[in-house]
């Protein structure tokens, strides 16, 4: 049986535990692997090597550290595709999105090795007579990530590329559900380059995480995943005096207006809805037809049968369920959306997959007639589960929108410019998507939810996570020739 190792200062060790968890099979319930819950000490020497290594990795300069992300992109991109069969095995989810997984975490790996550009500081001269002033962004230490099961590769290159590319030291734990993928990742980067102790991985669940919120060497800690365990990261960390970042749960609308291109809009809305078994904060999970749009219901419907659920190796449309847990709650929501008078269209419970009997499986399910008071629509399902609502115009679905305590993603489907255009001012969503269902920006952005989506002033990757990770320093200088030191002394604040 394998077990997953930890990297402590640039070494893969096993974990001395006496406790383990089972990784398996989100297809099978097959135990391939198990995961260490790491042990108090190994927290601690994973950050005393970043720790020490902070001090020299903070002075290399800023040209080495870009060449080492430029060589760990093409180490990447020449393992793709084991990474990808790694992901499926572990995840569940099809070969396809396993890849697009690996893909857009790849982005990120690369917009870290333009950080020569990115890490740039401002200077004045002459602010006062003879007098410049100038800022530096500068690391902040030893920082950390907890990442999600949904994406084990994309998140993980969302933390530590950025993080270390600025200079700073890291401490990543993965999600015990499923992290060889990112174990991988982790020993292509130590591949490319980057030195002892600079990048560590521990593993674990609440122990673990509440071990790096606590510790009193962690500068900084990014966190994906759901609302409570979010809110419980941001506030344990704050109290703690660490700069947070918290991406967590959604409930992401798409608003239907009649003048749609239908095909393609009825398209994408399968596949943001049930798209890796629904297991994405930025799944599209509601759908709002406006006036005569809610005449497509039954072409939706139709659409929804057409996808194929199979074990994830199999690459159709829908894999399994990451846990028989998992499928539990998904199934609980749905028969209460029955109980609270929704009208069931498709109903994905009991789908049985030839050959993975005993697999996480929930088909596609579409509730109509859908209303705010629902639990299917108060809680994220994280399932493929879509709800359907209908409103009397753009403005009564924006209001809708924005009555939920969320705001990670929106979408607007029209051929109208001024819609489009009105949707996008008034909607108060931190990304907004027009004419596509799943609008996360690419790296030059940064992601960008908001509300109850989000904790924290500034988002993962990007620009912002340049901010994240650093803190400015600012310089003020005046040099004087020797006629220039033969002044008096001022008392005052003048320059």
């Amino acid at each position: 049986m394998h077990h997953v190792k930890q990297l402590i200062n640039g070494q893969f060790v096993d974990s001395q535990t006496s406790e383990w968890i089972d990784l398996t099979d989100p297809a099978t319930q097959d135990v391939i692997a198990k995961v260490p819950q790491t042990t108090d000490d190994e927290i601690n020497q994973a950050v005393a090597a970043a720790k020490a290594a902070f001090k020299t990795w903070r002075k290399t300069p800023i040209s080495t550290r870009a060449r080492i992300f430029l060589k760990y992109q093409a180490l990447i991109r020449e393992h793709m595709e084991d990474l990808a069969q790694i992901l499926t095995a572990e995840q569940g989810k099809t070969i396809a999105d396993a890849r697009g997984d690996v893909f857009r975490g790849l982005e990120v790996v690369e917009h870290a090795a333009g950080i020569t550009n990115l890490q740039i500081g401002d200077f004045v001269e002459n602010v006062a007579t003879d007098v410049d002033t100038y800022s530096i962004w500068q690391p902040l230490g030893v920082c950390a990530g907890i990442t999600p099961f949904n994406f084990p590769a994309m998140i993980p290159l969302w933390m530590f590329p950025m993080a270390i590319a600025t200079g700073n030291t890291f401490i990543l734990k993965p999600s015990e559900q499923d992290p060889m993928v990112t174990m991988r990742l982790v020993e292509l980067a130590v591949e490319a380059g980057i030195p002892e102790g600079v990048l560590n991985v521990v593993h674990g669940g609440k122990a673990t995480v509440d071990a790096i919120c606590d510790h009193p060497d962690i500068r900084a800690v990014s966190f994906v995943g759901s609302t409570n365990v979010g809110r419980h990261v941001y506030e344990r960390a704050g109290q703690s005096g660490k700069r947070v970042q918290c991406m967590m749960g959604a409930k992401n609308h798409a608003v239907i207006l009649p003048d749609a291109n239908k095909e393609q809009t009825l398209n994408q809305l399968a596949g943001a809805a049930f798209g890796a078994a629904g297991q994405r904060c930025m799944a599209l999970s509601v759908v709002i037809l406006v006036g005569s749009a809610g005449d497509w219901i039954e072409d939706i419907k139709a659409k929804a049968e057409s996808l194929v659920v199979s074990a994830g190796k199999n690459d159709r449309d829908l894999g399994p369920l990451i846990s028989p847990a998992a499928k539990a709650r998904v199934e609980h929501l749905i028969q209460t959306g029955v109980d609270e008078g929704a009208s069931l269209l498709l109903d994905g419970r009991g789908i049985k997959v030839d050959g993975f009997e005993k697999g996480n499986f929930v088909g596609p399910t579409i509730f109509d007639h859908v209303t705010a008071e629902m639990q299917i629509y108060s809680q994220e399902i994280f399932g493929p589960v879509l709800c359907i609502m209908r409103a009397e115009t753009l403005d009564d679905a924006i209001d809708m929108i924005n009555a939920n305590p969320h705001g990670n993603g929106t979408a607007i489907f029209t051929q109208s410019g001024a819609a489009a255009h009105k949707f996008q001012q008034d909607v108060d969503v931190g990304q907004v998507g027009i004419n596509l269902p799943i609008p996360v920006p690419l790296p030059m952005f940064s992601f960008s939810g908001s509300r109850g989506s989000k904790l924290g002033d500034l988002g993962p990757y990007g620009k912002q996570a340049v901010q994240f990770y650093t803190q400015t320093k600012t310089v003020t200088a005046r040099w004087f020739d020797d006629a220039a030191s033969q002044g008096k002394v001022n008392t005052t604040i003048s320059m």
